[in-house]
């Protein structure tokens, strides 16, 4: 996986939060982050995706989308895994967090990304389902230092970027696990 558990619970911490306190600017906070993210609301249908969602799918979802981003969705293992049935929907259907998934999808243009989602329910002041939100993470090039290092850089230009002292502190994290990862594959690559 391109980051690990912790860093992806501190942007969906950070993503949550952006979602249930500032209704109206939500969107700005989430557009920052170099995470696909998207909001559903208590029905599953789609109400908000970053650009970084729209890269990783291939696709912008369309109006009354429901519980996935993507156009089509797969097993890790290649089975064929309706959207009705996808991490996101559980989540709705059955009021809590779903973990430790991989899923495949499939782009219009035919080509395939493996992802681990982060789907999360919100809830009110009063404990009613009010959404979700979800983080999907690439893991498709998580072999890849090279890669690791440019995002590594990525984050590090938008945390630099960032007015947001709680967005610059995530993307400063996020920079400082991509390059840990990059060192670590490739001493493991040089001893091979």
């Amino acid at each position: 996986m391109l980051l690990n558990s912790d860093t992806a619970d501190h942007i969906l911490d950070t993503a949550v939060t952006a979602v249930t306190s500032d209704r109206d600017g939500f969107a700005g906070i989430l557009d920052q982050l170099p995470a696909a993210i998207y909001v559903t609301d208590n029905h599953g249908t789609i109400t908000y995706f970053n650009r970084a969602c729209v890269e990783l799918a291939g696709r912008t979802p369309g109006a009354g989308d429901k519980w996935c981003v993507t156009w089509k969705l797969y097993t890790a293992s290649g089975e064929p895994l309706p959207h009705d049935q996808c991490p996101m929907a559980l989540t709705i259907r059955e009021r809590r967090p779903i973990r430790n998934v991989e899923a495949v999808a499939e782009r219009p243009d035919g080509t395939r990304i493996s992802f681990v989602p982060y789907p999360t329910p919100l809830f009110d002041a009063e404990g009613d389902l009010v959404g979700a939100v979800n983080l999907l993470l690439e893991v498709s090039r998580k072999h890849k230092p090279d890669y690791l290092r440019v995002q590594a850089d990525r984050c590090r230009r938008l945390a630099g970027d960032s007015p947001d002292a709680t967005i610059a502190e995530t993307l400063s994290l996020m920079a400082a696990k991509y390059d840990e990862q990059a060192l670590r594959l490739g001493r493991s690559a040089s001893i091979a």
